[in-house]
């Protein structure tokens, strides 16, 4: 088990960013960083009927030009709320886990959150909740230069790679379209919660290669 890895902050990340909160003590999120387009900082991927849905929280224009990440403003004038909630329900209602865990989402996308962070954070919690992970969170005081530290994987969690997280192995569980898609790899923790349940923390814990 690793002391402690850096993460960044995340809309609803994917089972690498929780497998590496299961396999560790303690847990730091960045949150001095300047904000990074198209990553998993703003957005998460699910699957739906028609393959691949990228559920994304937009923020201001012009807010995040070097913002740090804890200054992100959310840009609420626009219906993100209410696409996300639609889309999840559209792709997982018939998920063996869907009305046991849907109602922990939507609390978290509903909440009149004016910071992006608060929002990932919200999600983090509640996330880690359900699954059982019990790890500690803090915050990082100041910004951390690339690899000043070890177990560092604010830049490595991508939507553009595979994992880089030592010892996970895409872990092969029943996705709701698994059927016409096959095993689709990097979804969001939504998509693994909605689809195991109370056994999604022992696939994390099980998920080393």
């Amino acid at each position: 088990m690793a002391n402690e890895v850096l993460l960044s902050s995340a809309y609803f990340p994917p089972a690498e960013y929780f497998f590496l909160i299961a396999h560790s003590r303690k847990v730091l999120i960045e949150k001095w960083e300047n904000y990074h387009k198209q990553t998993y900082r703003n957005r998460c991927r699910i699957m739906g009927a028609n393959g691949l849905l990228l559920l994304t929280v937009p923020v201001l224009r012009g807010s995040f030009h070097k913002t740090p990440i804890k200054d992100l403003e959310i840009d609420n004038g626009r219906r993100w709320r209410e696409l996300h909630l639609r889309s999840i329900t559209s792709a997982y209602a018939t998920a063996p886990f869907f009305e046991y865990y849907y109602d922990a989402i939507s609390r978290v996308i509903n909440k009149p959150f004016r910071f992006l962070l608060d929002l990932n954070t919200e999600a983090l919690y509640s996330m880690n909740e359900a699954i059982g992970l019990t790890t500690g969170i803090s915050f990082s005081g100041e910004f951390l230069a690339e690899g000043s530290v070890p177990g560092d994987y604010r830049y490595l969690i991508s939507t553009k790679k595979p994992s880089s997280a030592a010892g996970f192995a895409d872990m092969q569980y029943t996705q709701v379209f698994s059927e016409k898609f096959g095993f689709v790899p990097g979804l969001s923790i939504i998509d693994v919660l909605l689809n195991n349940g109370p056994g999604t923390g022992a696939l994390l814990l099980g998920s080393l290669a």
